[in-house]
């Protein structure tokens, strides 16, 4: 369904896309329809095609960027790190399953691909879904009590907990 409105070209090379690189060559503004696929309402949409427009407006293609002020910045700077934590807030329950299904997937070290847990995070959940930091803290957050009733609960508590090892971001402010 994310695929309605697109031609049948740009469609099947998406339909067949192995990496999200594949989408790059699709007009940003387009590319932000993908959104209602996380329950982002048109209005959201327009504001942050409105932010596209923006930059296209402001940034030369050299890496120059063009602000009267630097608090002229500093407000762009704050508007998109805010439509960038709505957006994740949209992807969160897409996140979650994700994570969930990896979990149930891939819990059995005799099963899965990689053996050791922390390789089996790396490139099955992390690399395999391009999982940024601010998904992994989705992930470090989930309820893993919440499969406390499936078999393998362990061996789940076990991956989750070298996620958490692996990749828990420490807090800026606690001393090493």
């Amino acid at each position: 369904m994310g695929l309605i409105g697109f031609g049948k070209d740009i469609e099947k090379s998406l339909l067949e896309a192995t990496s999200p690189f594949v989408f790059s060559t699709v007009n940003e503004r387009s590319i932000l329809r993908f959104l209602k696929l996380i329950a982002c309402d048109n209005g959201k949409i327009g504001i942050y095609a409105k932010l596209v427009d923006d930059r296209n407006e402001s940034a030369h293609p050299n890496g120059n960027i063009f602000y009267s002020t630097e608090a002229a910045l500093d407000i762009k700077i704050t508007e998109i790190l805010r439509v960038v934590a709505e957006i994740q807030t949209h992807s969160k329950p897409v996140i979650e399953h994700c994570y969930r299904e990896f979990l149930l997937q891939n819990h059995d070290p005799d099963e899965r691909e990689y053996a050791d847990a922390v390789d089996q995070i790396r490139e099955v959940l992390i690399h395999g879904n391009y999982l940024s930091q601010k998904d992994i803290e989705i992930c470090l957050a989930f309820d893993i009590e919440s499969l406390a009733d499936r078999p393998g609960i362990d061996a789940m508590r076990e991956l989750h907990a070298a996620l958490a090892e692996k990749y828990r971001v420490e807090d800026a402010t606690t001393p090493a």
